[in-house]
């Protein structure tokens, strides 16, 4: 690659400014030479960048604590969860987006990435990644619902297919986890509502092989994950 396109590429300045950063001194191989030519190849895993290595040379994949009140998309009103990323993100060439979303007042875990075929391939209905939620609701959540959920036969509000088998596990009257294999829109928030039980609170702990709580991040916090944890090969 280019040694201009790396700090474009990479979200460090636009492909017209990146000249200006190389004739600065600030790219340097790990062993220490400065590079000087824009048009110069390198390979980005050996370079410092103000003396820090680049960053997700392979691809950027994040796991991301998401508070509630901020929004998944790139062009709500109000606090957005890109808002609360590093901006060298935002700047990358393949720009980034979130594995799937969780609304505005969900809480929980979130995928972070810059891989269109990892979305893709973790989304994909037929992959049926099973994704776990805890909720609170205003009202019991009656013991039918485990069976109903189970069954795959429920029927939401406006659509025309049923929802896949999902697993129900009451902890208390109005609080548990629900455990999906697919995601329609507020899916969650819609079959409680369906069995009488308005959801006061949700919040995703797992995705995949992937727990919030090992990972050990606070709201608003993020970690790497390894790809290849997903098997999306």
């Amino acid at each position: 690659m280019r040694a201009d396109a790396v700090l474009s590429r990479y979200g460090y300045c636009s492909r017209r400014e990146a000249p200006l950063w190389i004739r600065a001194g600030r790219l340097v191989r790990r062993g220490g030479e400065v590079l000087r030519r824009p048009a110069e190849q390198v390979d980005p895993s050996e370079l410092l960048v103000d003396g820090e290595p680049v960053p997700f040379v392979n691809g950027l994949y994040v796991a991301f604590h998401k508070p509630t009140g901020c929004s998944c998309s790139h062009r709500e009103q109000g606090t957005l969860v890109y808002d609360l990323l590093p901006p060298q993100w935002l700047r990358r060439s393949e720009g980034i987006s979130t594995v799937g979303r969780l609304d505005k007042e969900t809480s929980g875990l979130l995928l972070i990435t810059d891989d269109g075929r990892f979305v893709h391939a973790l989304t994909s209905p037929k992959r049926h990644v099973p994704k776990v939620y805890a909720y609170e609701c205003a009202e019991p959540v009656p013991a039918s619902a485990v069976e109903l959920f189970a069954s795959g036969s429920l029927l939401l509000e406006g659509e025309t297919t049923p929802c896949l088998p999902a697993l129900l596990v009451r902890e208390t009257p109005t609080s548990g986890r629900l455990t999906l294999h697919e995601g329609r829109y507020h899916q969650v928030r819609r079959m409680l509502a369906a069995v009488g039980a308005p959801v006061t609170k949700l919040h995703r702990i797992s995705i995949g092989p992937l727990r919030l709580e090992d990972l050990g991040l606070a709201p608003g916090e993020w970690a790497p994950v390894d790809p290849k944890l997903f098997d999306v090969d």
